[in-house]
């Protein structure tokens, strides 16, 4: 077994044991690439009633297996001159080294570019091929794009202290900066195009801001410039989050 996956299965058991601990009735369910689509992961998560749904590399066996969705799909496209016809199918798999056949979801994607399929494995029952793979296993990439935002628009991997603890309070400080700019983004109206700006983008458009403050005795006053575009969002958010007395 490669050194990777007992890296990772150890993590895995680390991160299971600490949610039980303090959830013990949680239904547990792992997302992972196909880095974790192996027969020691997927034993693992069986034998501890973990959930799971991994990538799965492609062979030629589980293209034989979805072969007539594929060319159904790939027939598709053609006859209706379309840019691109998606659809799913599932099957048992089981790969020589695996304990037992699993449930196998391929997405199988044509385009004039030609066909892509990709395969996850995974021990969820109820749940149709398409909600399974585009609600649940590629949700983990919105995930990792939130991760990339703390590391690179908050600086969250700057832990160049000696201390180990003082690079935890580093990372609990940039964690609050974290949930601080997702507080804001999330108050932003849904049709506003900064709803879905970027942390740059809203740190620049929102918190780099001059304005004229003037303090009297019961507020204060808040002066934007006459051609300021974000005036009247910065009012709404500003409504939004304030905390007032219940």
């Amino acid at each position: 077994m490669p050194g990777g996956t007992f890296a990772s299965l150890a993590h895995l058991r680390r991160l299971v044991r600490r949610i039980r601990r303090h959830w013990p009735s949680t239904v547990i369910t792992i997302r992972g690439d196909s880095h974790y689509g192996r027969r020691e992961a997927m034993d693992w998560c069986e034998e501890n009633a973990v959930q799971y749904v991994f990538g799965l590399s492609k062979n030629e066996t589980l293209d034989a297996l979805v072969f007539a969705k594929a060319d159904e799909v790939r027939t598709r496209r053609a006859i209706g001159n379309l840019d691109a016809v998606r659809d799913f199918t599932e099957t048992r798999y089981a790969a020589k080294s695996w304990s037992r056949p699993r449930r196998v979801v391929a997405r199988i994607e044509a385009t004039r570019k030609g066909l892509d399929i990709r395969y996850v494995v995974t021990s969820i029952a109820r749940c149709d091929a398409a909600s399974l793979y585009s609600g649940i296993y590629c949700a983990r990439g919105q995930a990792e794009n939130l991760i990339k935002r703390h590391k690179s628009q908050l600086a969250s991997d700057r832990t160049s202290c000696r201390s180990p603890l003082a690079n935890q309070m580093r990372l609990i400080l940039h964690t609050a900066a974290y949930w601080l700019m997702r507080s804001m983004q999330d108050a932003i109206p849904r049709p506003h195009p900064l709803a879905k700006g970027e942390f740059s983008t809203l740190r620049l458009r929102l918190l780099k801001v001059a304005v004229r403050i003037r303090e009297t005795a019961t507020r204060i006053r808040l002066a934007f410039a006459a051609n300021c575009p974000d005036a009247a969002l910065f009012q709404g958010l500003v409504n939004t989050l304030i905390l007032r007395p219940s």
